[in-house]
């Protein structure tokens, strides 16, 4: 082994989502430990911000590029503008995630369900397709799937979008069979509560936050960078013998019952 163990040093990678909470964290934390990054997200000017206060750092340098991930031309755009600013994808995080809809499954409309299975697992189909060749002729690669501990649990609210988030799972696993001898590994990482704005209505509001930490054994809320740890760990050679899994990170949540 060459290189240090979470060593990113000379890699290009791509996050998706990467403006806020999670995916910032892990586009942070990425360049923090070397690796060039692709800051993407909807918005041009949100990519150009975090993309400068990414350079100012000094570390590995950052990129800013918008994208709708909803989009296979926006997709596209977003690999061949990466592979010109910064080279071959060695490193592919798919973050972005929409979810238009809260409510019981028999309300939601089509085009709301579209746009959740569009965004939070095509995309990450079109990407992994795109940036494949890339690993392989480097030599392998990384695929860092971020899903969510609802892919796990049934819900009133939300079904829709753990639905896509329990298809990530067996996206990962699927991929690992397809790409594993070509050296490209593929896993997920299931955050459990995180603060950020995305899950604001579940942290913000004291009652909510009471409820949800009953069954934590860690007693907190993870906080984004909880997360980008472990995808560091899985981009780097730590985790070169790890692929079709799911770590859960969520402070022990899923292994209790609360109220028992």
């Amino acid at each position: 082994m060459t290189q240090p163990m979470f060593s990113l040093e000379g890699k290009t990678s791509i996050v998706t989502g990467a403006t806020r909470g999670i995916g910032r964290a892990i586009a942070e934390a990425y360049a923090a430990a070397g690796a060039n990054v692709m800051v993407s997200s909807r918005k041009q000017d949100a990519c150009d911000k975090v993309a400068e206060e990414i350079n100012r750092r000094g570390a590995g340098r950052a990129v800013p590029f918008a994208a709708n991930v909803g989009s296979r031309d926006a997709v596209e755009a977003l690999v061949t503008e990466t592979r010109k600013q910064l080279g071959p994808v060695d490193v592919l995080v798919c973050n972005a995630a929409a979810n238009p809809y809260y409510g019981p499954m028999a309300g939601i409309s089509d085009e709301q369900f579209e746009k959740i299975l569009r965004t939070n697992l095509l995309s990450s189909h079109w990407l992994t397709t795109l940036v494949a060749p890339d690993m392989e002729h480097r030599g392998g690669g990384r695929i860092v799937l971020i899903s969510s501990m609802g892919g796990l649990r049934g819900s009133a609210t939300i079904g829709a979008y753990n639905i896509s988030k329990a298809a990530d799972f067996q996206l990962a696993r699927n991929l690992a069979v397809e790409y594993g001898t070509r050296n490209i590994c593929v896993n997920c990482i299931a955050p459990g509560l995180i603060r950020t704005d995305f899950s604001r209505a579940l942290w913000e509001d004291g009652s909510n936050r009471k409820k949800a930490l009953a069954g934590v054994p860690l007693g907190r809320i993870g906080e984004p960078d909880d997360i980008a740890g472990a995808a560091v760990f899985l981009a780097s050679n730590a985790g070169q013998y790890i692929t079709g899994q799911t770590i859960i990170v969520d402070g022990g949540m899923t292994v209790t019952v609360p109220g028992i």
